[in-house]
């Protein structure tokens, strides 16, 4: 999309996930490490910083390599992969199979990801007739001026959108404070198309010291309800836009401000 001259700002959803994080950092904080007596331990004052510093990194686009993104990274390219029956679907990506070790693996950025094939497949069945990597956009407004949001769907169903999470350790709920459950409906709407639901799908791995692989599979459901989408999107990048502008000196990409 070419830029439009009366939109002030571009967010994509992930990012606004990002400054949920800054905004949660207290409650993140005392999750994790309110209860480590680590010499390595960060206050609750150091880590609301490092937060703030993860936002402003990830809007400028700072390079960062992390195990456990690449990890969902080759999990959804191997589902996508059987779902659309193609052999590979990213350049910078090697997928292998080992029928004998009922493994799919994927070789990305000097490392090596294995997943049983049991789990990818019941991901992929559970896909069926899904179009994968469907980007979305829509303008939302706010009293600081028109805000485009962005992003791509994994899994667009007929009547719903579905994105693929994977982590080592899941619990109910970890995924409410997201925001790509509103983002993408959201901007479904924009595009002409009414979806019902969002569901984020949970792939739980954990990797043992013996060399196994345990997985389990777990699902958030989450109506779309249009009016209640649209104010929580609403303040939320209201607070985004404050958040930006009192640290636009320390942001050196501009797409953010629309600004190529």
């Amino acid at each position: 999309m070419s830029k439009v001259p009366n939109i002030r700002y571009q967010f994509y959803a992930t990012l606004l996930d990002s400054f949920q994080s800054y905004l949660s950092s207290d409650e993140i904080w005392e999750k994790y490490w309110g209860s480590s007596t680590k010499p390595e331990t960060l206050t609750p004052d150091e880590f609301c910083e490092k937060s703030k510093q993860d936002v402003l990194d990830r809007i400028n686009r700072v390079p960062f390599q992390s195990a456990a993104a690449d990890q969902g990274t080759c999990f959804n390219e191997i589902v996508d992969c059987l779902i659309l029956n193609k052999a590979t679907c990213r350049e910078d990506m090697v997928l292998r199979s080992d029928k004998e070790r009922q493994i799919f693996s994927a070789d990305f950025r000097g490392q090596t990801y294995e997943f049983p094939m049991s789990i990818c497949w019941e991901f992929a069945k559970y896909y069926n007739g899904s179009l994968p990597q469907v980007f979305c956009e829509g303008v939302l407004p706010t009293k600081y001026g028109d805000v485009r949001l962005y992003g791509y769907i994994d899994e667009l169903m007929p009547f719903g959108i579905h994105d693929i999470k994977t982590t080592g350790g899941y619990q109910a709920g970890n995924f409410r404070k997201h925001w790509q459950h509103h983002a993408y409906p959201f901007c479904m709407e924009q595009m002409g198309t009414l979806v019902k639901y969002f569901e984020y799908n949970i792939c739980e791995i954990k990797r043992l010291q013996s060399g196994a692989v345990k997985t389990a599979s777990f699902t958030e459901f989450y109506p779309y309800l249009p009016e209640e989408t649209r104010m929580l999107l609403t303040t939320h990048c209201e607070q985004f836009i404050e958040f930006i502008e009192a640290n636009r000196d320390k942001i050196t990409d501009k797409k953010i401000f629309n600004q190529e």
